[in-house]
């Protein structure tokens, strides 16, 4: 089997890879009969010099591969007919902007096998740049905070070397006694939580957090789904019911907005659950939050200042609270400044593709090279040989134009 490693193509450019040059070699030595090429690119965060030096052929024309492995959509000129894609193509919530793409791959007879959608036979996801999105977006809010109030200034993560670097920089930071209350508890989460624990950060119950008006030093306190939402019958909240039947909750969210400083937001939100709060509770005088980070970056979904992603380049805008319209980043001291970065594992390119690659090597490749007995690349194929697969047929009207 041949495997080719894409260039990336969407803009803005992404320097990720879904291997290194180093872990190239070893899935060639792990699954004999493999052979890994790349595409050449002028982009990548590991130069093409970094592969030649260690053997991997450079190869323009991937038409001989088997299997083609990216990480953002592949532009819609690139599609080779009749061959096994690997890349986060954001097709599964019928994302309008990639309804042409779905539409080639069909049209192509590829099987499209989609990250997002790579699960265990539990069915937990096995792969993933959550950790990466959690500790930049961390890292940003931070960065956010000691801007909007003029405490410190950190390097923006993208200009530090690599993950350490930035580590090394919060490690220098001194923090006044802030009130940082984290959402969810995934990957995302818990990238998050590592950037809080390496700062020594004490962590808080929900109760200690509400009860602790001002602290003496920092404390951080992760809420989960019970915390911050409730069932509008006013029966018990159940975890199970609520993801299941998300409309039957409303939001619980007001004590914590009463008493946090920055919000760092890393929780799923399914668009059909309460939001944190709304945009006339953000009103309220009691509303505290100065700074969200907000990792999941739903557009005008469940937190009402984040109308628009950030970028890299410009991470930062303030909302403001009364009128609701967005203004330039620390404009003034009364608006709530927003982080909103969608794609914030660009920020560490190299530290991000190292982690994904361990994941692909050692929880997808077996599958994919020796015997997929798990029907972990089954249950991942979107498409296959022209068609939409049984679990994703309710794409078909999408797929459809529809």
């Amino acid at each position: 089997m041949k495997i080719g490693i894409l260039r990336e193509g969407k803009t803005p450019p992404d320097k990720r890879v879904p291997l290194t040059p180093e872990q190239c070699l070893e899935v060639m030595r792990t699954f004999p009969g493999v052979k890994v090429v790349v595409q050449p690119s002028p982009i990548r965060s590991f130069k093409d010099s970094e592969y030649a030096e260690l053997g991997i052929t450079l190869q323009e024309d991937l038409s001989d591969c088997d299997v083609l492995l990216g990480v953002k959509e592949v532009r819609i000129e690139d599609f080779i007919p009749g061959k096994i894609y690997f890349f986060f193509s954001h097709t599964i919530k019928k994302q309008e902007y990639n309804r042409k793409l779905l539409q080639t791959v069909l049209a192509k007879n590829i099987q499209l096998v989609d990250y997002e959608v790579l699960t265990n036979k539990e069915g937990f996801r096995i792969i993933g740049f959550g950790r990466f999105a959690g500790l930049v977006g961390a890292y940003n809010g931070l960065r956010a905070f000691g801007l909007k109030n003029e405490l410190f200034e950190l390097k923006p993560a993208h200009q530090c070397a690599d993950l350490a670097e930035m580590l090394g920089h919060l490690k220098k930071t001194n923090l006044p006694p802030v009130k940082i209350a984290v959402t969810g508890d995934g990957r995302v989460a818990g990238g998050v939580l590592e950037i809080l624990k390496h700062m020594n950060i004490m962590r808080v119950t929900p109760e200690g957090f509400l009860n602790e008006v001002e602290p003496e030093s920092p404390i951080y306190v992760q809420l989960l789904p019970n915390n911050y939402a409730k069932r509008s019958d006013g029966e018990a909240f159940d975890l199970m019911h609520f993801f299941n039947h998300p409309e039957m909750y409303e939001n619980a969210f007001q004590p914590f907005a009463k008493a946090t400083d920055l919000l760092i937001a890393s929780a799923y939100w399914d668009p059909k659950a309460p939001v944190l709060f709304t945009a006339e509770e953000m009103k309220d005088p009691d509303f505290r939050i100065s700074v969200i980070s907000d990792i999941t970056c739903d557009i005008e979904g469940s937190i009402p200042s984040t109308k628009k992603a950030s970028t890299i380049d410009d991470p930062f805008y303030d909302y403001n609270l009364q009128t609701g319209e967005l203004e330039e980043a620390f404009s003034n001291p009364n608006n709530l400044s927003v982080q909103a970065v969608d794609n914030l594992p660009c920020e560490l390119p190299k530290d991000a593709s190292l982690d994904f690659g361990r994941n692909l090597i050692e929880k997808v490749f077996p599958s994919l090279f020796i015997e997929d007995s798990d029907a972990v690349i089954e249950r991942a194929s979107i498409t296959k040989a022209g068609k939409l697969t049984e679990r994703f047929a309710y794409l078909q009207d999408f797929a459809d134009g529809k």
